[in-house]
């Protein structure tokens, strides 16, 4: 397939996907706060029944990326640009079909419930949607031309260790609450987001990938 028509498929996919996400939360949210939508804290805590059909979605999801990246291209690097490329584009139009359908988010650095494995992720939206845009970008620049890309050691160490970083501060918010157990976030309002944190994994992510598409 020639790579306009895989970037156009690839993205019709994650858009699509992101349409079918978005509608499963837009009835959480009326089921679980039928008064106001719009306001996901204090936190409202799952009931077993949807706790486990949300992880179980959530494994999915990213089985479904990733099937579709095997499936669209070869090699590990490519495979990889076309992970990312679907992840952040779905992650995007997620949002995108919020405010379409719920007009959520109202504001630039409104708080969200992003993942809940191994524990629930908290942060405002637009710090995933930053790295989404980032990996989109990246993943498409690197479909979008059949010259090969080869990954160092050390930037593949690098992106990890961003990763990491951009992992943290998405789970710090709740480890305070953690050792309560889960009936400890009933209720629970976010605090501060640790943006430094953040920004280090977003700059460092961000420098790894751009240098591996100049070292091609």
């Amino acid at each position: 397939m020639k790579p306009r028509a895989l970037l156009f498929w690839l993205a019709a996919y994650a858009i699509a996907m992101a349409l079918v996400e978005a509608a499963v939360v837009v009835h959480l949210r009326h089921v679980y706060y039928p008064e106001n939508p719009l306001a996901l804290f204090p936190l409202r805590l799952l009931s077993a029944n949807d706790l486990a059909l949300e992880l179980a979605r959530e494994l999915a999801t990213v089985l479904m990326i990733l099937a579709m990246a095997l499936l669209a291209a070869r090699g590990f690097m490519r495979r990889f640009a076309a992970f990312v490329f679907v992840f952040g584009l779905w992650d995007l139009f997620y949002y995108v079909w919020l405010k379409v359908y719920l007009g959520w988010p109202s504001q630039w650095l409104e708080w969200d419930i992003l993942f809940l494995i191994p524990w629930p992720w908290f942060g405002p939206w637009l710090a995933p949607a930053l790295i989404a845009l980032l990996f989109t970008l990246w993943g498409g620049w690197v479909l979008a031309t059949a010259r090969a890309l080869h990954l160092r050691r050390v930037d593949a160490q690098q992106f990890v260790a961003g990763a990491l970083c951009a992992l943290a501060s998405f789970l710090a918010p709740a480890w305070p609450q953690l050792a309560g157990g889960t009936t400890a976030l009933r209720g629970w309002m976010p605090g501060t987001f640790v943006w430094p944190l953040y920004a280090i994994g977003l700059v460092v992510m961000a420098s790894a990938l751009i240098r591996a598409v100049r070292m091609r």
